[in-house]
């Protein structure tokens, strides 16, 4: 008889089993943290700002990084990965605004990880000086387990989603470091408190800086160009 759980099943039966999948599931992060951290040492030698950009799907990802690049790709060179399951629609957006991008169909998977980055990487050729924009996966879970290498972590909530998506959802925004609240236009039609969401966020994160913009209508994007080129200063040129 198992002698943790009683069942009368032989002693190694569900134990081993549990055990695997905890030793592959810490294999599996093993084998991410080394290349992530083989991806900084890259970013790092050139010079390369990465901003990983977490959301839900829908939440606007992709017409942020489309505003972004049009007001303010003259002064910064930006790259672009894409990380989707399917297709390549958001890929030929951003190939639109005259950035280089690169596709990630990741199939039934539910995340970038640092070896598709690494990847990535030999096909864009970013210069040095650059910025690499990750749009990953959307989704608010598995994304946040999984270090790319970036130098920041940006997610994104739309007030279409809910205020109560950081109590849903801690690990992904206890893990960012600036939060944008998108599609503030849309506030006067749905039941949102920002007050309320800045508090959650808060309670996670204290230190998170947090900007509501709609990237549809411009509203407060001046403050996420200036958040990037407060990040430019970083870079070491």
């Amino acid at each position: 008889m198992c002698t943790t759980c009683g069942c009368g099943e032989p002693t190694t039966h569900a134990h081993n089993e549990q055990e695997q999948l905890i030793k592959m599931e810490q294999d599996v992060l093993h084998k991410n943290q080394l290349q992530a951290e083989r991806n900084r040492g890259f970013f790092e030698a050139r010079n390369i700002k990465a901003i990983n950009l977490l959301s839900s799907p829908g939440s606007g990802k992709t017409t942020l990084l489309e505003k972004t690049i049009t007001s303010i790709g003259d002064n910064f060179d930006f790259y672009v990965i894409e990380g989707d399951q399917q297709s390549s629609r958001d890929a030929d957006r951003i190939a639109k605004t005259g950035a280089k991008v690169w596709q990630i169909n990741t199939g039934k998977g539910c995340h970038l990880d640092s070896a598709m980055v690494h990847y990535a990487l030999h096909k864009l050729e970013p210069v040095d000086n650059a910025f690499l924009m990750i749009e990953n996966v959307g989704n608010l879970v598995c994304p946040a387990l999984f270090d790319l290498g970036e130098h920041k972590r940006v997610v994104i909530m739309s007030v279409t989603e809910g205020d109560d998506k950081p109590l849903k959802y801690p690990d992904i925004f206890h893990s960012a470091h600036i939060c944008i609240l998108n599609k503030i236009d849309l506030l006067p039609y749905v039941d949102f408190d920002i007050t309320a969401a800045e508090d959650y966020l808060h309670r996670l994160n204290p230190n998170m800086e947090v900007i509501t913009i709609s990237a549809t209508t411009g509203e407060g994007m001046n403050d996420w160009y200036s958040w990037i080129e407060k990040e430019s200063r970083m870079l070491v040129v």
